[in-house]
């Protein structure tokens, strides 16, 4: 028997496609929440929140070296924070001052509540998304480039990114250096609080104005006085609306063992632009407050027990232009039998902001045979607050700038849960001329130090089209 040596063109007909055929996953998620501390109202009240998302991933291979890959997804919301922009819907009375419905043949007055979700259009919406990659590797598998595209729109949001990366791999593919780098040129299309749009068109005749909302609307001090001394000069007109995000991620991972992997990693995002969020509201300790409602609600007015009084906004979230983040991380993973693996991350992160955080997870497939595996999860945080923060009518009106939005606070989180991985030996479930390649099911409980608790559900399918 005569043995011919492999040339390279051998080598180069018979190599792996880097992707064999067109795959198809199919996500789905569903998120819920509860807190207490709304960044709308101006860090008090109802931070009640649903989120749908279904997404569709589709993998096109373009040739044995390169392939395709274009997602689509909706994330559908209902919030009842955001809902609070407008809080007097709920009175029925959105309309202007000398409109307003009558109830049983009386004048029905406006009344709102930061613990009562309004009938507000901003108390829910659709955010779509669409990215398109590109992926190609060389023929030996040692190198990897990549380009991407992509957008997404909301009713006062809208965000175009774009960005490439590349990775090589040496010493037999146990080393791999990975080097991405990504720009989100987003735009807002700002919604701000009802009392300060008002302010905004008509200045400092916006309490009397026929064609102002607040016309006839009767405004209380802390005592019930109807009073018409309200006038949030604090307020002044966006200069930009623009906000332009600059990452570059690096990451490096080792096989050290049979058994052990590790890696390290590193980015820097650089943000400039309007940074802060139109619609959330802030309170001054040394303005005097004004209210709208039953102002013998005032005294409940951070408690759940308050549901006709609405105190009307001194301004709107400041933050600076600029903010440079910086996380580092680790990751090792190890093998301990052909049943457990132990996964684990650590990550360090601060910014120019004041914020620094620490984050820990711990993740532990098991699995029970060729198809199914079992993962628990647990992931732990904390973060100091930001050098703006502060919570409700807590602020000074000389300041710069300011947020009583309690994801800039001080706190700590747990989230535990487990995934449920199925992976088709056979693919004999089929949809069309697809067969089901692997399933997953994701459950996740979180808790965060200042009330917020939420629930994270979700779901994927990946078919493969059978050839």
């Amino acid at each position: 028997m005569v043995l011919a040596a492999q040339t390279k063109d051998s080598l180069t007909q018979f190599k792996k496609k880097i992707l064999e055929s067109v795959e198809v996953d199919l996500l789905m998620s569903y998120y819920e929440q509860e807190g207490i501390h709304a960044a709308v109202s101006g860090g008090v009240g109802n931070e009640y929140l649903t989120n749908y998302a279904p997404t569709i991933v589709v993998r096109m291979p373009l040739n044995e070296d390169a392939y395709l890959t274009a997602d689509v997804g909706v994330s559908a919301y209902t919030s009842a924070s955001s809902s609070n922009g407008n809080p007097f819907n709920q009175s029925g009375a959105s309309t202007r001052g000398g409109e307003r419905e009558m109830v049983r043949g009386s004048y029905s007055p406006p009344k709102g509540s930061p613990w009562i979700a309004s009938t507000g259009a901003s108390g829910k919406d659709v955010l779509t998304t669409v990215n398109l990659a590109y992926q190609k590797a060389s023929d030996d598998r040692d190198r990897y480039w990549g380009v991407n595209v992509g957008g997404s729109k909301e009713y006062d949001y809208s965000s175009l990114n774009f960005g490439a990366s590349f990775a090589q791999l040496w010493n037999e593919k146990n080393t791999e250096f990975s080097l991405k780098g990504q720009v989100f040129l987003d735009q807002w299309d700002p919604i701000i609080p009802t009392e300060l749009h008002e302010y905004e068109l008509f200045q400092d005749t916006f309490l009397y104005n026929q064609d102002s909302y607040f016309s006839g609307v009767s405004i209380t001090d802390e005592q019930g006085n109807s009073v018409a001394g309200y006038l949030p000069e604090n307020f002044t007109t966006y200069a930009t609306v623009d906000r332009n995000s600059f990452a570059v991620s690096m990451g490096l991972s080792q096989i050290l063992t049979p058994k052990l992997q590790g890696a390290i990693f590193a980015d820097i995002v650089f943000q400039k632009g309007l940074l802060s969020n139109p619609l959330q509201r802030v309170y001054f300790q040394d303005r005097e407050n004004f209210y709208i409602g039953n102002f013998r609600t005032i005294p409940q007015y951070s408690s759940p027990e308050n549901e006709d009084v609405f105190h009307l906004a001194d301004d709107v979230e400041r933050l600076p232009s600029q903010r440079l983040k910086i996380p580092l991380g680790a990751r090792i993973n190890y093998y301990i039998n052909e049943y457990i693996v132990l996964r684990s991350y650590a990550r360090y992160y601060t910014d120019d902001w004041g914020i620094q955080s620490n984050t820990f997870q711990l993740e532990l497939p098991i699995r029970f045979n060729l198809s199914w595996k079992l993962t628990p999860i647990y992931r732990y945080y904390d973060q100091t607050a930001a050098d703006y923060f502060g919570a409700y009518n807590s602020h000074l009106s000389s300041q710069d700038f300011y947020t009583s939005d309690y994801d800039l606070s001080q706190f700590s989180s747990h989230q535990w849960g487990a995934s449920l991985n199925y992976r088709a030996v056979l693919s004999s479930l089929k949809l069309v001329d697809f067969g089901l390649k692997s399933a997953q099911l994701r459950a996740q409980r979180y808790s965060r130090s200042d009330g917020l608790s939420a629930f994270i559900v979700s779901t994927s399918f990946k078919f493969v089209l059978d050839q």
